[in-house]
């Protein structure tokens, strides 16, 4: 029997699965025995899923793990992970992140009737003639909230504050032709007016009544934008509610946000507030 001392040094997860995060330089024959020695105490253990985690420094163990029967799960800009179901039950190892998720602004200007619009230098709506609503995808770790109002602000330069989720579209096959884009349009509320366009990306920016916006050619002959331009004026004409958040905390602790209703999280978050004061 392998000495103990060969076992690869792993992370129990809550699923009888192993983690194995290497950080240090090793010859791919000395990892391949050391590999086989574990997967072998592994197996005697009942554990299910292994994973690898190989930074960049260590490719050249790649093909060792791949050897011993370990398949890529995904990558990153840092390393590369690669797992192994070696249990005899069905294979429950989760699929690679399948989802991105990008954001819309309707940023509204109540006193005027004016919504925020921009157009692209490149992308899809490049040299289309179209003004559309500032765009962009939420960043990993990064809230809806949160995330919509940074792109406004890195687009045209306007400072918003999230106000609600007024609806959201999931696309298919999206992007690289193989990851589902779940899209969430929002209201946010300007603190600032003066534009100053994201010059990278952005060829022009400014305020455009509701009307003149909704009746683009555009968004009357492409049915799903027509849709969405039809829920933002109903919003200007304060005709629809949103989703509005409510920060709360997981069950392990993190902070996180639950959308819901405007008028019942306003309520939630009102009774919070009341039960808090009384408890001083």
């Amino acid at each position: 029997m392998d000495s103990r001392a060969d076992i690869l040094i792993g992370e129990t997860d809550n699923y009888d699965g192993v983690t194995v995060t290497m950080d240090e330089p090793m010859d791919a024959e000395v990892f391949t025995h050391r590999l086989r020695a574990s997967l072998s105490l592994w197996r005697e253990q009942r554990k299910k899923g292994i994973w690898i985690k190989l930074p960049l420094g260590l490719a050249n163990l790649v093909e060792s793990a791949v050897s011993e029967g370990f398949r890529y799960h995904h990558a990153e800009p840092e390393y590369l992970m690669l797992v192994s179901w070696i249990s005899n039950t069905p294979d429950t190892i989760p699929a690679n992140a399948s989802h991105i998720v990008g954001v819309g602004a309707l940023v509204l200007n109540k006193a005027t009737r004016e919504v925020l619009v921009v157009q692209e230098k490149s992308g899809y709506f490049r040299d289309k003639n179209v003004w559309k609503l500032p765009t962009g995808v939420v960043h990993e770790g990064e809230d809806i909230c949160d995330g919509v109002a940074r792109e406004v602000e890195e687009e045209t330069g306007i400072v918003a504050d999230f106000v609600e989720v007024l609806s959201f579209r999931q696309s298919h096959k999206a992007f690289l032709k193989q990851k589902t884009d779940l899209f969430f349009l929002c209201v946010l509320s300007p603190r600032s007016y003066d534009i100053t366009e994201q010059k990278s990306e952005i060829l022009e920016a400014k305020w455009m009544p509701i009307k003149e916006y909704v009746d683009q050619p555009w968004n009357q002959k492409k049915e799903m934008f027509k849709i969405m331009a039809e829920i933002c004026e109903k919003k200007c004409d304060e005709d629809y509610v949103g989703f509005s958040t409510v920060e709360t905390v997981t069950g392990t602790g993190k902070k996180s946000f639950v959308y819901c209703n405007a008028d019942h999280a306003k309520n939630l978050v009102a009774t919070r507030d009341q039960a808090s004061s009384s408890s001083l």
